[in-house]
């Protein structure tokens, strides 16, 4: 008799990672550097940690037992988070409402078990991040795909929400689109939300890698402490494979939100803690990698439109381009494979992020060097003509 799979784990792949994988097949099989793939589909600064945090990591392995820490984090990167939000937005947050997670993965999952039931539904715009959708159906919640327009900047329009939704996750500066949410536009999902018992979940894991009005970036606890956000050492603070994240607790969840955290990690990476304490000290060296992601997001926008890719969503932060190639193909996972293996440029479909209009669009990330820029540039130039 055949074992039983469980319903929930019949969840779409993360297409991105399928990509990662065929690039890596093909630059395994390369005889030499120039049948190597440039690497523009996964949001991965092309930078390591900053120095400060390395230097931090080498002193905890000498003198920290390393064990396990206490399951919301250690209180000195906890108050270090805190002061981060007074000292970026004027925010004054008790910093035991800040939980140390493992990625931004680990605070979403630990949001939406804490906020939604089986059978809730939570709406999300569409282009968004494929695991938002996916982790909500992994716990038996129903995504409810909002198909945002140019008009909002790709951004959910308050006037689609409606009282059955539990929830709303926001993402500003978004992936896939870069595009951002105006102050205004931000506080009124808030107030919309909160009039209608919404449970909003604010993604600004891309705060600080902002290239227009940095000034108006706001996170959405200027607005009030009943939502949660969430955010990451993994891109501006180019922290991905220390895996570690955060996030901010409605007062009235932090107990339920350790509990679940007890029982689903025990404890954040302990080592990666120790280290990402020193990140916030780490300025200089991280508004420089800001500055080399405006310089590539510059190239790839000019050069781009040579090699036929020419209409994109509005780019103000983040390190991608999601661009229409509806006038190039209707199926834009057989036109990412066929670059890859023709041009030797990897992107991500645009399936992965709209699984209504997906096919008609793709994602670049410019997240690597200017150098991998200028190749990828070159190699699809040559290939469409």
């Amino acid at each position: 008799m055949a074992h039983k799979i469980a319903k929930r784990a019949d969840v779409a792949p993360f297409i991105v990672m399928d990509v990662m994988r065929a690039a890596a097949a093909r630059d395994a099989a390369a005889k030499d550097a120039s049948g190597k793939s440039v690497h523009l589909e996964v949001g991965q600064p092309g930078t390591p940690a900053p120095r400060l945090v390395r230097e931090a990591a080498k002193r905890a392995i000498d003198n920290d037992k390393l064990g396990y820490t206490l399951a919301l984090g250690i209180p000195e990167l906890r108050q270090a988070i805190a002061r981060h939000y007074k000292n970026w937005y004027g925010i004054d947050l008790p910093w035991e409402r800040v939980c140390v997670t493992v990625g931004s993965s680990g605070a979403f999952l630990l949001a939406f078990l804490a906020a939604f039931d089986a059978g809730d539904r939570v709406a999300l715009a569409d282009p968004g991040y494929p695991a938002y959708r996916n982790i909500l159906k992994a716990l038996d919640c129903v995504p409810v795909g909002l198909a945002a327009e140019a008009r909002t900047k790709f951004q959910p329009d308050p006037a689609s929400l409606d009282e059955t939704l539990a929830g709303l996750i926001v993402a500003s500066p978004a992936n896939p689109t870069g595009s951002m949410l105006a102050p205004g536009d931000l506080k009124a999902l808030v107030e919309t939300c909160r009039k209608k018992g919404i449970r909003l979940v604010s993604d600004e894991i891309y705060h600080g890698v902002v290239y227009e009005n940095r000034a108006q970036t706001q996170t959405a606890l200027s607005y009030g402490d009943d939502m949660f956000v969430v955010n990451s050492f993994s891109k501006y603070f180019s922290m991905t494979g220390w895996r570690l994240g955060w996030l901010i607790v409605p007062p009235d969840l932090v107990r339920a939100v350790e509990c679940l955290a007890q029982n689903l990690f025990i404890s954040p990476p302990t080592l990666a803690q120790h280290a990402a304490i020193a990140a916030f000290d780490a300025t200089e060296e991280l508004e420089s990698h800001v500055r080399n992601y405006r310089a590539n997001r510059d190239y790839l926008l000019a050069e781009l439109p040579k090699a036929g890719f020419a209409e994109f969503a509005p780019p103000d932060g983040a390190f991608y381009l999601y661009c229409d190639v509806g006038h190039m193909t209707n199926d834009s996972a057989e036109f990412c494979r066929r670059m890859l293996d023709e041009a030797g440029v990897a992107a991500t479909p645009g399936k992965d992020f709209d699984p209504l209009r997906g096919h008609r669009t793709m994602r670049f990330s410019f997240a690597g060097t200017f150098a991998d820029m200028q190749e990828a540039a070159a190699r699809l130039k040559a290939w469409r003509k």
